[in-house]
Formats: structure tokens, C-alpha cells, sequence
């Protein structure tokens, strides 16, 4: 088969690029390689003959549709996003064009497309939309999201990437466009931009700066691998049903607060310092808006396709901290970019 992948450069779309390529499919990856975007995750399989980059934004149609004439792919898989609640904040139009316009450009390009496809190719093409789990809200002290939760959303990122769900949704409904979606939990790994939670705490911590945590620590989510979370998106693109909504989840729910300090008794034994890592956090004022609860139930993915996740929340944060202690000079790279690890999504008006 061959897919493809947009914002296959960022974290979770360069794990599925990685994965894809390793499990025989042709892959096109294509990404615009804004700020969170690196070539570097897909080093590995940049010289295979099954892989091929371009250099595309999802709002441009003209190129959209090159690359489909070029390329003729059987399937697409929609990642490109703005994904960091803090610059939403900040920037909440910027989400608003890549996540929502962005969307309504690729699926219109690929309904182009698909529409002229004849026969087997025709039936068997689909678009599989990646989303999140933040689109549900927040929960309170107990209970899960399913396929079947209302959609709340409370930041400008989860109403983004809310109004792209139903977009597919309608795109399916009106004109037919073989679609499927998936809504995962939070992400984490190798290869994972250093302004969310846990690579921030790691790249700090090795630095020798304070660990910020937000507000009292006490928010809870549900942690998924980004490796396993590929291979989930891969078995829904093959064998999901049409129209139907995923939940993937890593059944490894866990306060934001416990989280940071079992990072910080890994950092001891690997990179260890003059004091405990933990004894440099520092908390912070909260993010605005900041959802308290996350969690996944992810029994309908189990029960019709027989997916689980297989890696274990602390085995998982051992190798992710292993993995940054080893390639610290990727985050180097990163550093001489520009970026530094620096607070947003503070500003008030």
C-alpha cells in the first residue's frame, strides 16, 4: 500500500512513517516543516526506495493536488496539526488555518482525487483523520472517554482539532469520502518536540535548570507510547471499519505530578547530578484553561481489531529518558533553531 502521511516530520507522524516503512509500505510524507517539524525523525528511512518527502503545506491546494497526481496513493493519513495548548493560547488563528482550513483543503484535494479513481483502488482508498482526546473535555475524579462522549472542547487547540473531526465526519456523510477517525491520549517517546511535558522535564533536568510543573501537579493523563499509538493507526487505517470513530489509549493514567518524578528517579540513575532531579521542580502558574482529567477507554479498539498496548507506563518513560540521554545532540540541534524551553500561553488579552 502505499500511504500518504501528512506532518510525517513531526512526533507521532514520524513514528508512523518509521513504522510504515518498516512494515513494507511505500510512504509520502508530507510535511510544510514548521517550527516542531524535523527531518531528523525520519533519517532512518530517508534513503529507502519506499520512502519520498515533499515540501508541502496541507492549506495549499495546487500542490495538494500534484502530489496526489504524482504520487497516486491509496490511502491518506491526516496528521499535519499545531498541536501545543500554550501556543494556542498565544496564537489560537495559527490553529485555527492548519487545523481546521488545513483539513477542509486536504479532504476537498482528496475527494478530488478519489472521485476519479476507478474499480479496487476506488474501493479500497480511505482517509484516516488523527485526533486527539481533548476534544471530549476534561472528566472529573472518575469515568472514561468512548467513541459515544459528547464533544466539549475548552482550548482553542481541542476546538481546532474538534471542528477537523466533524469536517471528516461531514466530508464522509456528504460526499462519501471513505473516512475513519481515531482520538488518542497523550503521546510520549523518542523524537518528541522538547515543549511538551515530558521531554521538557528530561532536556531541563540535563541541563540543569528547574523542572516547571503547572499549577499543583495534580492533573491526570492517560500516557501512550508513540510507538504503540503507530501501530493502532496502522491496523484502523487497514481494518477499521468506514465511518466509524477510535479510541487509542495506553490504560496508563497517572497525575501530571508522578509522572515528573518518576522521570526524575530515571534521570538519577542515568545522568545523575549533585541532588535528586526531583528536588528542582517548581511550580508554576497554571496554563489557562487546563483540562484536569484524561482517560481513555479503548475496549471497542481491543474488541474489533484486537489491539492493545504493549508498552508499560514506566518502562516506557525509562527508555524515553535512555533515548534523550543518548541523543541529546538532536535536542542540540533543536536548541540552535531557536527554541529554549521558554514559557507561553500566558498572555491575558
Amino acid at each position: 500500500m502505499k500511504i500518504l502521511i501528512t506532518g510525517g516530520a513531526g512526533f507521532i507522524g514520524s513514528a508512523v512513517v518509521r513504522t510504515a516503512v518498516r512494515d513494507g509500505h511505500q510512504v509520502v510524507n508530507l510535511d510544510a516543516l514548521t517550527y516542531s517539524a524535523n527531518l531528523d525523525n525520519v533519517a532512518g528511512v530517508a534513503d529507502n526506495p519506499a520512502y519520498a518527502f515533499e515540501h508541502v503545506d496541507v492549506c495549499d491546494r495546487q500542490k495538494l493536488d500534484a502530489v496526489f497526481e504524482r504520487h497516486q496513493p491509496d490511502a491518506v493519513m491526516h496528521l499535519a496539526a499545531e498541536s501545543h495548548n500554550d501556543r494556542a493560547i498565544e496564537g489560537p488563528l495559527d490553529f485555527v488555518r492548519s487545523n481546521i482550513m488545513g483539513t477542509a483543503v486536504l479532504l476537498e484535494a482528496a475527494r478530488a482525487y478519489w472521485s476519479k479513481l476507478e474499480g479496487d483502488r476506488k474501493d479500497a482508498f480511505r482517509f484516516h483523520h488523527v485526533s486527539t482526546d481533548e476534544v471530549f473535555g476534561a472528566l472529573g475524579e472518575d469515568g472514561d472517554f468512548t467513541e459515544t462522549t459528547p464533544y466539549d472542547p475548552k482550548s482553542p487547540y481541542s476546538a481546532s482539532k474538534a471542528s477537523a473531526d466533524h469536517l471528516v465526519r461531514a466530508w464522509g456523510h456528504t460526499f462519501k469520502l471513505p473516512v475513519v477517525i481515531t482520538n488518542c491520549s497523550n503521546n510520549y517517546g523518542p523524537y518528541q518536540f522538547p515543549e511538551k511535558l515530558i521531554p521538557t522535564v528530561i532536556t531541563r533536568a540535563l541541563e540543569g535548570k528547574t523542572i516547571p510543573v503547572y499549577g499543583d501537579g495534580r492533573q491526570v493523563r492517560d500516557w501512550l507510547h508513540v510507538d504503540d499509538h503507530a501501530e493502532a493507526l496502522l491496523l484502523v487505517l487497514h481494518k477499521g471499519r468506514l465511518g466509524e470513530t477510535y479510541c487509542i489509549g495506553g490504560d496508563a493514567t497517572k497525575r501530571n505530578l508522578e509522572v515528573v518524578k518518576i522521570i526524575c528517579a530515571h534521570l538519577d540513575a542515568m545522568a545523575p547530578a549533585n541532588t535528586p532531579h526531583a528536588d528542582k521542580i517548581s511550580f508554576v502558574t497554571d496554563r489557562p484553561g487546563h483540562d484536569f482529567r484524561y482517560s481513555i477507554d479503548a475496549s471497542k479498539l481491543e474488541a474489533e481489531l484486537g489491539w492493545t498496548p504493549r508498552m508499560p507506563l514506566d518502562k516506557g518513560l525509562e527508555d524515553t529518558v535512555r533515548w534523550y540521554v543518548d541523543n541529546y545532540a538532536w535536542v542540540e540541534r533543536i536548541r540552535d533553531r531557536g527554541f529554549h524551553s521558554e514559557r507561553l500561553g500566558l498572555v491575558k488579552a
